[in-house]
């Protein structure tokens, strides 16, 4: 069996051929199989070379808190048990408080129904990123209203995020699904952890991107979105209850979370961001027994030991295995 590397990731031809996407390794090791490909291209000519290749790591960040809200640690391997589309699967990577680094896109909607909020949206999004970045890590930052556009390209230089932050500029429809699907994408590209932070009141405007293309594109780069609901207006009747509903789904879905900014404000809900990322379980699995013919492969995780009622577990729904669709 021949194993072709391209910019894409690894394709073995021949009889029983399959696709492994690149993105599932780290970048190190897809520098080194092209190089490897290369000098045995020399040095052997035409001759064929084989590789041999497990399939694909699923990864699956997991948050355990309680039935007060607290956070459960000191869970190990043996505490946990997952399956996917209801086949047992065997947990073949296992950290408590993932040390890989953190890819994470502030993504604020500066639309009229909350342009009024951009600049306690800016002071504490700056103090955010302050106490959160290590060394390892890198930000984004978008901002989304008619458009959406980057502000600050993934970095660690905390200047050029307070640089970001103080060019946010109000215009009137929200583009968020948008925001989510461009986000994603870009996330995906990336190593480590993925995770998109909205700030927003859930209104979408602009009509391009739809709900469940956002929704895909974040569950296939393995994104995690944390909605920050900022409620302009407490009263129901000058609320987008549906968009809401919307952002609390979306966090649901890929194993983030939803906060409604309330008492304490945008501090208080990224603090609790913040002690979300840092208090994570890792499980990562290669799927055996797969079902056939599926496109979307759901992933359950739960904690044997422990009655269903003691414990919440977050964690994304699962995966997607086929080609993505286009954004419209």
């Amino acid at each position: 069996m021949t194993v072709r590397i391209d910019d894409c990731g690894l394709r073995e031809t021949g009889r029983g051929a399959r696709r492994v996407h690149a993105h599932v390794f780290p970048r190190w090791l897809r520098t080194a199989c092209c190089a490897l490909a290369a000098l045995l291209s020399t040095l052997l000519g035409a001759q064929e070379v084989t590789f041999h290749m497990q399939t694909k790591l699923v990864n699956v960040f997991v948050n355990v808190t309680d039935r007060n809200g607290a956070v459960v640690g000191g869970l190990t391997r043996e505490d946990f048990s997952l399956s996917e589309d209801g086949r047992p699967q065997q947990i073949a990577v296992f950290e408590r408080q993932s040390e890989l680094p953190l890819n994470l896109t502030l993504a604020i909607d500066t639309s009229g129904s909350v342009r009024k909020d951009m600049a306690e949206e800016a002071d504490a999004a700056r103090r955010f990123a302050h106490a959160l970045l290590r060394s390892q890590d890198r930000m984004s930052l978008l901002q989304f209203a008619t458009e959406v556009k980057e502000l600050t390209p993934f970095t660690n230089k905390l200047s050029q995020i307070d640089s970001g932050l103080g060019r946010l500029k109000g215009d009137y429809a929200t583009a968020l699904y948008d925001a989510i699907y461009l986000g994603a994408e870009r996330l995906g590209k990336r190593d480590g952890r993925k995770v998109l932070v909205l700030i927003s009141d859930g209104g979408d405007t602009a009509r391009s991107t739809t709900y469940a293309q956002a929704l895909e594109q974040a569950l296939r780069n393995e994104v995690m979105i944390y909605s920050l609901i900022d409620v302009p207006i407490a009263a129901s009747a000058g609320r987008d209850l549906g968009g809401e509903h919307a952002l609390i789904t979306l966090a649901e879905q890929t194993g983030g979370k939803s906060y409604y900014v309330g008492g304490g404000g945008l501090d208080k809900a990224f603090a609790r961001v913040s002690d979300d990322l840092r208090t994570q379980y890792l499980l990562g699995y290669y799927p055996k027994n797969q079902e056939p013919g599926r496109s979307f492969h759901r992933i359950q995780v739960t904690v044997p030991r422990a009655a269903a009622e003691n414990f919440n577990l977050r964690f994304r729904t699962g995966y997607y295995a086929d080609a993505p669709a286009a954004s419209k």
